[in-house]
């Protein structure tokens, strides 16, 4: 038997900036429902879609919307656990053999519409043991330091456009080999760094301003 590609979607309750952030309204519907239903999108490719959580309303709405439920122990829900200790919660407590995991964060609902299978086309096509996006940083940073600001990825007057590539990692897809996030890994040395310019890679929603601004773009209806 093969085994599988899943989709893993982490929603701990209690944030401490945004209370109930993943049950928060965004285009009509719960914050969570859009990961979800972007992973049912690509059905293609994902087998199974698990939710872990420790939220009782997140848990009703998953089952509404007809995914699988891990329900999460409160010791990995704390404000500093890392995101993989969930991940690996997952695969430890079903009884499937599982090859791939496909990482939505909620707090990333929006995203291109050929996302994954994209993505999943050069994870294969590549031999990949994990793939992130990331995208171009095109702002000027520095260091403070003694009230002083050094310039850290610019010389001063230098042009924007003239900048040496910097990127950051995005948070809006990662897919990983379950043996690595058994190890307690989701990037590895060896990652492919997926390079994604669109307007969603600012969406990150932590507080009420970036509910609002996530809600702006979808109104924008852009793919």
């Amino acid at each position: 038997m093969a085994k599988l590609t899943i989709a893993i979607i982490p929603a701990r309750r209690d944030s401490k900036r945004l209370p109930n952030k993943n049950t928060k309204i965004l285009g009509g519907i719960p914050l969570i429902a859009h990961s979800i239903l972007f992973a049912k999108e690509n059905r293609e490719i994902i087998d199974e879609i698990y939710v872990s959580t420790n939220d009782i309303e997140v848990k009703k709405i998953a089952l509404e919307y007809d995914v699988n439920v891990i329900d999460r122990p409160d010791d990995l829900c704390g404000d500093v656990e890392p995101t993989v200790t969930s991940l690996k919660h997952v695969l430890e407590s079903i009884d499937k053999e599982v090859e791939n995991v496909i990482l939505l964060q909620p707090t990333n609902p929006l995203r291109p519409i050929n996302l994954i299978l994209e993505a999943f086309k050069i994870y294969k096509k590549n031999k990949c043991d994990s793939l992130f996006t990331v995208s171009r940083n095109h702002q000027k940073l520095g260091k403070i330091r003694n009230n002083k600001f050094t310039p850290f990825n610019y010389k001063t007057g230098q042009r924007s456009q003239d900048l040496e590539p910097l990127y950051f990692e995005n948070g809006l897809l990662y897919i990983t080999k379950a043996s690595l996030i058994i190890e307690n890994k989701i990037i590895s040395e060896n990652a492919y760094p997926l390079i994604l310019e669109h307007p969603f890679v600012s969406i990150d929603i932590d507080t009420q301003e970036d509910l609002e601004y996530a809600e702006y773009l979808f109104k924008l209806n852009l793919k």
